[in-house]
């Protein structure tokens, strides 16, 4: 098996990615970023997520994906999407869920939320961490495990990535998206 794993997310200027009902508002999201994030994902062979997590797009149903999930031991086709593989990371290994899911290579593109990132720190080869400066969600979700104690560029740091050039996604609102990437 040969993957290339890359993280997705949108955060506020506070470094959360919902609101504090975890639901990412629409102050959230721009034009240029959910492009972004649609054309990357369209360009992955597989979506890792977790239950509250769906990008809900009109490519989404076609995509194939693995959904984390604690509710389940054995690894099975989620029965409401049949391109969605359930996954128990306590009971399968990421290898063996891409195998059932019928994926042996190509592009991973983790979507969240905070737990499933943080399952992939040790592997991501590009983070991308979008970013809108002028948002702010006090009380809302982390992007990652740590936050707001620490932030999302402080949390990658201390995983071994490191900042290339960000783009400009949005001039109206200065939403740029900047790879984080293994050293």
């Amino acid at each position: 098996m040969s993957f290339r794993i890359e993280g997705y997310v949108i955060v506020s200027a506070d470094g959360m990615l919902a609101d504090a009902g975890h639901v990412m508002p629409d102050s959230l999201k721009f034009d240029g970023d959910k492009l972004f994030f649609e054309q990357a994902l369209d360009r992955a062979a597989l979506i890792v997520h977790g239950r509250n997590s769906h990008e809900q797009q009109p490519n989404s149903p076609q995509r194939r994906r693995l959904i984390l999930t604690r509710r389940i031991k054995a690894l099975t086709v989620d029965p409401e999407m049949p391109n969605a593989t359930l996954w128990n990371p306590e009971q399968a290994s990421f290898e063996e869920a891409c195998a059932f899911a019928g994926v042996a290579s190509g592009m991973v593109a983790v979507i969240g939320g905070p737990v499933v990132f943080e399952m992939f720190m040790g592997r991501y080869d590009t983070f991308w961490l979008s970013q809108a400066p002028h948002v702010r969600l006090p009380g809302g979700e982390g992007c990652f495990v740590g936050v707001p104690a620490r932030t999302p560029q402080q949390v990658l740091t201390s995983h071994g990535l490191q900042p290339d050039a960000p783009y400009l996604l949005d001039a109206a609102h200065g939403v740029t998206v900047t790879p984080w990437r293994r050293t």
